[in-house]
């Protein structure tokens, strides 16, 4: 009488196609696994226990708990045999009196293989992959408690390798958006790079023009001469927009410095060209700050500079201030503007999104100021929120975590 090696299921391709979907084959040993291998060998008080795949011609070990190897023959294998009815737990007593296993080396040889108790690992689609399995070398029985656990801990398994899988393939779409998002950076600093000195070149080619043909152009050419300035201007600022958003990646990772917060305020108030109708109140105290000043200064450029632009009143007001605890700095900044419409505050951050159709000089803006703003500070660490009151003004509070 020879060995009775374990028949092929009906399914096996497909059922193959599903372990490998896995990606768990020739994986190290993971905590989460041996652990359930463990509580499985105790709660059975058996030597070994093993989370087994079947895979086409080995079973493949992803635990073992008292077992030093990581996979055997699939000819030689019980969990073979226990996938054939992966519905029942497949239980043998005492290996040494079954027909099945006669001159297994497993059995025979080794004496390692006595007891033996399987649960098939069910996954979704209903296709048994392996076992959860419990082994002694000695006979053995198994109580319904025993069973019903061995059943469960089997049932955990299954919901791991779900787990697993579901992680790998977001860790693959991660790396797969990271590199279109590289690309895309690259594509917006070359195309806005690009475009740069074509504009510069409009500009000053329109300004000698009009300059030139000032005495021979009526007052509409004249317009129109403006029209094309001031447009040129403002693909210029839509074109640095895009680069700030883009570049702001790598804006956070600058090394933190230590700087006095008020001084930065004016630093970006003589960059903003401030006039006389304008009132900025600063904090009482002019504090020390230790983090991103590079991230923090296009921050506040940004935010005041639409405090400014968005704004219907004669004399133009912003008030700032500072606060901090322990983890975080805190930040506010408020205006008397035209304010933000209900409707709009929660979609004030999304790229290319605007809450008015023009500014204060009639011109439109990009949508990209806020969502960089957004996206700095979240990456930072911190969080921004609005309130505002229409014909009133606006205020923006955030954090940044220290």
């Amino acid at each position: 009488m020879k060995m009775i090696v374990p028949k092929t299921p009906l399914n096996e391709e497909f059922r193959l196609e599903a372990l490998n979907a896995l990606d768990i084959l020739n994986t190290e040993s993971e905590k989460k696994f041996d652990e359930i291998t463990s509580l499985a060998a105790y709660l059975c008080d058996t030597e070994i226990s093993l989370i087994s795949l079947i895979d086409r011609k080995r079973q493949w070990f992803k635990s073992t708990h008292g077992l030093p190897i990581r996979e055997t023959s699939r000819d030689q294998s019980f969990c073979a045999h226990a996938i054939l009815e992966p519905t029942k737990p497949f239980i043998i007593e005492d290996a040494r009196t079954d027909d099945r296993f006669y001159n297994n080396p497993l059995t025979d040889i080794e004496k390692l293989v006595v007891f033996y108790a399987g649960i098939p690992l069910i996954d979704t689609n209903g296709f048994a992959l392996g076992t959860l399995c419990v082994i002694d070398s000695k006979p053995k029985k198994l109580s319904d408690k025993q069973i019903e656990s061995l059943k469960s801990l089997a049932n955990q398994v299954v919901v791991l390798f779900e787990l697993n899988k579901k992680n790998k393939d977001l860790q693959k779409m991660q790396g797969s958006l990271k590199k279109r998002n590289e690309s895309l950076k690259e594509f917006a600093r070359v195309i806005s790079h690009d475009l740069k000195m074509p504009l510069a070149n409009v500009i000053t080619t329109s300004d000698l023009l009009k300059l030139k043909l000032a005495n021979s152009m009526d007052k509409e050419t004249l317009e129109y001469f403006d029209y094309i300035k001031q447009s040129s201007f403002s693909m210029s600022d839509y074109i640095n927009g895009v680069l700030d958003h883009y570049e702001s990646d790598n804006l956070v990772q600058n090394k933190s410095e230590i700087f006095r917060f008020n001084n930065l305020i004016r630093e970006i108030t003589e960059l903003l060209s401030i006039k006389e109708d304008f009132t900025i109140n600063f904090p009482e105290s002019n504090t020390f700050l230790n983090c991103n000043k590079s991230a923090i200064k296009q921050i506040f450029f940004n935010l005041i500079g639409n405090s400014i632009k968005y704004n219907d009143k004669e004399h133009i007001i912003i008030t700032i201030e500072n606060s901090e605890d322990d983890s975080f700095y805190y930040f506010g900044i408020k205006d008397n503007g035209i304010g933000i419409p209900k409707d709009k505050t929660e979609i004030i951050f999304e790229l290319f999104t605007t809450a008015s159709d023009t500014d204060r000089s009639g011109n439109k803006g990009n949508g990209i100021g806020l969502s960089t703003v957004k996206k700095l500070i979240e990456n930072l660490g911190g969080f921004i929120k609005v309130s505002s009151v229409v014909g009133q003004g606006t205020t923006f509070d955030f954090s940044i975590k220290k």
